[in-house]
């Protein structure tokens, strides 16, 4: 068992899980199950980049390392920020000390947890996300100093109401509309948000912490943007699910760290392109275009890669809508940095905001950018801002002429089967 040294007294892991007041018992066995699962999916592909390793250590000691990591940091007084939505801007966190980790949930395993307190016909990311709050299965949830929400759609909303009974939550308004007054609006918001990030802290944000965190998290956009960009070569010189994987480790690594290995591997892809070396040869190339994957919901691009085909792009939180923003540096004081965060920020192409046709222009310009040779449109069910809206993008899509196959799911195995049967016979038609 792996040792830690907080304030002078040496803990292993189970420790820190105890001072976290983590159900052990229950915890083991949701992560029994996890080697073999990563195993199936991940380390079975052959030819993979060598520079994955790094990725692979992160999950195969995922609530190890990183949790000790961040229990240390609070341990100091520094604020642990749990967060569900790319809105949250890490930035203003960073600047004041503190960090910010992804809690979506991706798991079955802590629905019937949630489902105490919650429908059954509800998004299952809100439901599991919940679950491991309540069911105390999650490190990562236990050492948060607090969690903050937003209002991105209603099932998010009132699950917040629920969850701040359990635990301290901040909500943070999104306008719904993209105009000078929603701006002005979330500039509002974020002004808010940075003096409640400080009196947490009890560290002012200045011009110089701000301008810090603001190229700190655009180096990480960049990696992932470059990572992206190289996925554009035929073949590819790495499958969409180690690619995915990675922005899924991005929401709760440390941001120089991950950064760093980004561009480690992105460097050995760059020479995979140069030989001509890469995966899946000849096979169709797919766009998802979906709601979040958060780990470890790996199930429809393990299914579509297992098929035979190649996911180029992810167009998702998950995916390019994390990191195609880039925060801009220019301004005199921190009132203009932030202007610079809120302007970035509402460029995100949400399902909440109406209207939302430039989320079409932008599917559309990824299928051609990216090579593609078909669309799967992927909503987890009971996801209505997303269900809603892929119906208007797939007839638009239809009329460019864009092979498109429309998918609704969640975190079960039940309809593995179905999901193969579908998503083999698309692709055989656009063969």
């Amino acid at each position: 068992m792996r040792k830690y040294q907080v304030e002078g007294i040496l803990l292993d892991i189970r420790d820190i899980w105890k001072e976290l007041e983590i159900d052990l018992e229950r915890h083991d066995k949701l992560l029994e199950a996890l080697p073999e699962t990563y195993e199936q999916i991940f380390l079975s592909q052959e030819n993979r980049p060598e520079r994955m390793s790094y990725f692979d250590e992160v999950v195969a000691d995922i609530h190890g390392t990183r949790v000790q990591e961040l229990y240390e940091m609070r341990e100091e007084g520094k604020p642990i920020l749990g967060t569900f939505c790319v809105y949250v801007p890490e930035e203003i966190v960073l600047a004041a000390g503190g960090v910010c980790v992804g809690l979506c949930g991706g798991s079955e395993f802590p629905i019937p947890d949630a489902e105490k307190y919650l429908p059954r016909d509800l998004c299952p990311l809100i439901k599991s996300s919940f679950g491991f709050l309540v069911s105390k299965l999650c490190p990562y949830c236990q050492v948060a100093t607090v969690i903050v929400g937003e209002n991105t759609c209603d099932g998010k909303k009132k699950m917040y109401e629920i969850m701040s009974e359990h635990k301290d939550v901040y909500v943070m308004e999104m306008p719904q509309v993209k105009n000078e007054e929603g701006l002005e609006y979330w500039y509002e918001q974020l002004i808010k948000f940075k003096e409640f990030i400080e009196e947490l802290s009890g560290n002012e944000i200045t011009y110089e912490s701000l301008l810090d965190a603001i190229e700190r998290v655009n180096a990480k956009r960049a990696a992932l943007k470059k990572l992206y960009e190289l996925r554009k070569h035929d073949p590819a010189p790495i499958s969409g699910r180690d690619a995915n994987l990675i922005a899924q480790i991005a929401f709760y690594d440390d941001v120089d760290r991950f950064t760093e290995k980004v561009n480690e591997l992105n460097e050995e892809l760059e020479k995979r392109v140069e030989e001509g070396e890469g995966i899946a040869e000849e096979a169709p190339r797919i766009l998802v275009a979906s709601t979040p994957m958060p780990i470890p919901h790996w199930k429809l691009l393990h299914i579509v890669e297992s098929c035979g085909a190649v996911v180029v792009c992810e167009e998702s939180c998950t995916g390019t809508r994390y990191f195609e923003r880039e925060v801009s540096t220019e301004g005199d004081d921190v009132e203009d940095l932030i202007k610079n965060i809120a302007e970035a920020y509402m460029e995100t192409k949400c399902a909440i905001f109406t209207p939302n046709d430039e989320r079409i222009e932008d599917i559309i310009e990824k299928y051609e950018e990216w090579n593609c040779d078909g669309v799967i449109l992927y909503n987890l069910k009971f996801c209505q801002p997303y269900a809603v809206e892929h119906s208007k993008i797939e007839s638009r899509l239809k009329e460019e002429g864009i092979p498109t196959l429309r998918l609704e799911s969640d975190y079960s195995e039940e309809d593995i089967g179905q999901l193969k049967t579908r998503i083999e016979t698309f692709l055989e038609s656009i063969a």
